[in-house]
């Protein structure tokens, strides 16, 4: 008997070494094959899950209705008006706009009608960023906002400038936007119409990118724009109302009392002239103001606060407004093509405000807006304006401004940042 237990347990002994070598009792490979298999994990996009659809990219075509595009894919005309109500706090369908990419999402079934493809989503893309889900479930429907991740990168950029700043930003590849931001900032101090070969910039933004691809720019950190002999900082901060301003090395504001100009990316073709040569009349006459050359449809702005003393025909002006402003200043926009909505004799209006569009009424040879400006009834030359800047920054802001202001020219320079970059608290941060 004692023999017989011996066997056994030296039987069970070969039996487990024997388990071991085959990798049967091996803890790390527990389960049949199809258990041990490695779980596939779901793939997304926009939020959905992309197992069993078939996936098409399209283009919103001219003049093609949101009706239309759903009836195609087998949507009927009542889950298209219950779309049109669930969209209207969320994305209102009117919204949707030609030229604008869309991506469908159907999968095949087979029912009593036979075998065919059902459209489950519509995915709408309103710009690089964000995106609307148009779902479509049996008797319901659903509406759905997104956004793709961003990611934002800090850049600092310069360039020098051959002929325009929308030139030089071009053949640097900086993002297009960067034109417009910078003009925004510089509009009441640099005259971006008599730029120079020669002149420069520097300027640190935000660039935002999705999936690799540049979509826009964010915040601008500061800039340099040197221009002829001058050389103008834009260093950000906030006062204690929270609006973000953007100030002089010295701490003058950058804001003007009046704009340099009234429209943006034109040329200047007829200059202030106490003499000129008229185009349709061909004898020489005063011209007390400046001619902007630009297509027609042009937004105009008004260049300061003020109200509108005129609005009307004026001429050989054509479509003419006028508007007084403080300091016994009146501003003219003359050859317009017609008034912004509202604009009307006794019409407040502040600086920045569209008031009409470049148009060729009047005795105008082709599109541009004849700006002018008077000084206590005497036409002055526009390009010669005398600006007053607004309040500078405060004594109980000036160390912190200070502190902004050396770490933003430090990085605009290129060098090593005392304290680092500056960040929103720092320049978003109240008095104390």
């Amino acid at each position: 008997m004692q023999n017989m237990k011996l066997i056994a347990r030296f039987s069970a002994l070969l039996l487990l070494l024997g388990m071991v070598a085959c990798g049967g009792g091996s803890t790390e490979n527990k389960g049949s094959g199809a258990e041990s298999a490695e779980i596939k994990e779901p793939e997304y996009l926009y939020g959905i899950d992309i197992e069993g659809y078939t996936i098409a990219n399209d283009t919103v075509r001219s003049g093609e209705t949101v009706g239309g595009i759903l009836g195609r894919r087998g949507i009927s005309a009542v889950t298209v008006d219950r779309l049109d109500k669930a969209a209207t706090e969320i994305f209102p369908l009117r919204k949707i706009r030609a030229d604008k990419a869309y991506t469908t999402f159907t999968r095949t079934i087979s029912d009593s009608l036979g075998e065919r493809e059902v459209l489950d989503y519509l995915v709408y893309q309103v710009d690089a960023i964000e995106y609307v889900v148009f779902g479509f479930h049996k008797d319901s429907v659903s509406v759905v906002k997104g956004e793709h991740p961003v990611e934002v990168v800090r850049q600092r950029s310069e360039a020098v400038i051959s002929s325009s700043l929308w030139g030089a930003i071009m053949e640097q590849n900086m993002p297009y936007a960067l034109a417009a931001e910078v003009e925004e900032i510089y509009q009441w101090t640099v005259d971006f119409f008599g730029i120079q070969a020669g002149d420069s910039f520097a300027v640190i933004y935000d660039e935002k990118f999705v999936n690799g691809t540049s979509v826009g720019i964010g915040r601008i950190w500061g800039a340099k724009f040197n221009h002829g002999t001058k050389e103008y900082y834009a260093i950000p901060y906030a006062l204690e109302d929270g609006k973000l301003r953007y100030w002089e090395h010295n701490g003058e504001s950058l804001r003007k009392q009046m704009l340099k100009a009234p429209l943006k990316y034109t040329r200047i073709s007829s200059k202030f002239s106490n003499s000129r040569l008229h185009p349709v009349h061909k004898v020489y006459r005063p011209h007390h103001g400046v001619d902007y050359a630009a297509p027609a449809g042009t937004p105009v702005h008004s260049v300061a606060d003020g109200t509108v003393t005129f609005a009307g025909w004026g001429g050989g002006g054509g479509n003419t407004i006028k508007i007084k402003h403080a300091g016994n200043l009146m501003t003219g926009y003359l050859h317009l093509k017609s008034f912004s909505k509202g604009i009307k004799v006794g019409s407040k209006v502040s600086q920045g405000d569209l008031i009409g569009y470049v148009g060729s009424t009047g005795t105008s040879t082709g599109p541009h807006l004849d700006y002018r400006i008077w000084k206590n009834g005497t036409p002055i030359d526009p390009l010669k304006v005398t600006q007053e800047p607004a309040e500078p920054i405060a004594q109980s802001h000036k160390a912190r401004f200070e502190a902004v202001r050396d770490r933003v020219e430090a990085e605009l320079a290129g060098v090593e940042i005392p304290g680092g970059p500056i960040t929103e608290a720092d320049i978003f941060q109240k008095s104390e």
